[in-house]
C-alpha cells in the first residue's frame, strides 16, 4: 500500500504507556457497558480473536517481499501508517457522506499498550482492535498486527489497514443510527437471533471496508497483491476458522462476526460495486 505519501490525520490519541484505570461512563451510544458486554455491542471487530487464538501455538511465518509484515515496523512507523489509512478512510467517507448530502464526523483513533479505558469500559489489549460507539473512538494496539502476521497468517500492510477500515465501519454504523437499531432490536431477542444480528453489523462493516479499499485502488494507493491481502485477513477471521484453531470444531448458531466465507463475501461486494446501497445485510 502506497501510504507514506498520503495524508496523516490528526485524530489521534497516542495513549500508549500509559495504561488505564478504573471504568468509564459512556454517554450517548449505549450507555454504560461492561467489558464483556463490549466485545458483543461495541462494535468489537475481531475483538474476539485474541482471547480464541492464545489457546494455539504461535506459527512465525516470513513475509514475502511484497507483503512487508506490520510486525518489524517501528513503533513510529506504526502511528504514521495508522494516521495515513485514518486520514485516507476520512477523506472517502467525508466525499461519500457529501455527495448523500450529509455532514461525516470523523473518529478518533486511540493507540494504547496493555490496557486502556473507553467510554464501552476497562478495556485490556486481549480485546483487540474495537469501536466504542458512545465516545466514538477506535482503539488500537500496535501488537495486534504481530499477532494478524504471525497467528492468523494474515501479513502485510493492507491486512492490518483493512482491519483500521472495518472499525471505521463501525463508526458508520454509529454515525447512521445503525448501531442503535441492532442494538434495541438484540435486548429484544433470544440470545440466537442476538448472535445473528451481531453478524449483520459485522458483515456490514467488512463491506464498507470494502467501498474503503475500492476508493483506495482508484486513487492509486493499492500495490499489487494488496487486494489479496485483505481478503486473506476477512477470512482468517471468520467465526468458523478461529473456532477451529481454538477449540477443533464450529458452531454457527454462536457466531457473532460471521464465517469466513461470509465476510469475505461482503468484503469484495463492496470492493466490487463500490455502492453503500450494496451493503444490506439486514435484508
Amino acid at each position: 500500500m502506497r501510504w507514506r505519501d498520503q495524508r496523516k490525520s490528526t485524530n489521534v490519541e497516542d495513549r500508549r504507556g500509559m495504561g488505564g484505570r478504573g471504568m468509564a461512563v459512556g454517554g450517548g451510544g449505549l450507555g454504560i457497558l461492561l467489558l464483556g458486554l463490549a466485545v458483543f455491542f461495541c462494535g468489537g471487530g475481531d475483538s474476539l480473536l485474541r482471547q480464541t487464538i492464545r489457546q494455539q501455538p504461535t506459527e512465525q511465518i516470513q513475509p514475502s517481499a511484497n507483503q512487508p509484515g506490520q510486525a518489524n515496523k517501528t513503533e513510529d512507523e506504526l502511528k504514521s501508517f495508522a494516521r495515513a489509512v485514518l486520514g485516507s478512510t476520512e477523506d472517502v467517507w467525508t466525499e461519500i457522506f457529501r455527495k448523500n448530502n450529509l455532514k461525516y464526523s470523523e473518529p478518533r483513533l486511540v493507540l494504547f499498550t496493555g490496557q486502556v479505558s473507553s467510554a464501552c469500559g476497562y478495556a485490556s489489549a486481549a480485546m483487540g482492535p474495537f469501536y466504542c460507539p458512545g465516545d466514538q473512538k477506535v482503539y488500537l494496539d500496535f501488537a495486534f498486527f504481530q499477532e494478524l502476521q504471525n497467528q492468523f497468517r494474515a501479513p502485510g500492510d493492507f491486512a492490518a489497514a483493512y482491519v483500521i477500515a472495518h472499525e471505521v465501519g463501525h463508526h458508520l454504523q454509529n454515525q447512521l443510527g445503525t448501531m442503535d437499531k441492532v442494538t434495541r432490536a438484540q435486548a429484544r431477542s433470544g440470545e440466537r437471533q442476538a448472535n445473528q444480528l451481531s453478524v449483520r453489523l459485522e458483515l456490514q462493516a467488512d463491506c464498507f471496508a470494502g467501498i474503503w479499499a475500492a476508493e483506495a485502488q482508484r486513487k492509486g494507493l493499492l500495490e499489487e497483491g494488496d487486494a489479496e491481502e485483505a481478503i486473506r485477513a476477512a477470512a482468517a477471521v471468520g467465526d468458523d476458522m478461529i473456532q477451529k484453531r481454538s477449540q477443533g470444531y464450529v458452531v454457527p448458531e454462536s457466531f457473532t462476526h460471521g464465517s469466513a466465507r461470509e465476510r469475505v463475501t461482503w468484503y469484495q461486494k463492496g470492493f466490487t460495486s463500490g455502492d453503500v446501497r450494496q451493503c444490506r445485510t439486514f435484508e
